[in-house]
């Protein structure tokens, strides 16, 4: 059985995927760094850049990956 996640996630990973397609791999690490740099789930405190949101940002480059490598066949 596979996990359920929701639409939401699946939502902003296929949206990152379709507008950025060079940027999203197969690989989980580099993913992340992407949907880090993509999205607003980080905040600058005292000018360095916060993670605050990291479950949702390692669900979103999970989800993304996975599409990535179904849709590409590998």
């Amino acid at each position: 059985m596979g996990n359920i996640r929701q639409t939401y996630i699946k939502r902003v990973a296929v949206e990152l995927v379709r507008h950025y397609p060079e940027s999203f791999t197969g690989d989980f690490a580099a993913n992340k760094v992407q949907v880090l740099r993509l999205t607003d789930l980080t905040v600058m405190v005292d000018g360095k850049p916060t993670l605050v949101y990291k479950k949702l940002a390692n669900r979103i480059a999970g989800y993304a990956t996975r599409y990535v490598k179904r849709k590409r066949g590998t």
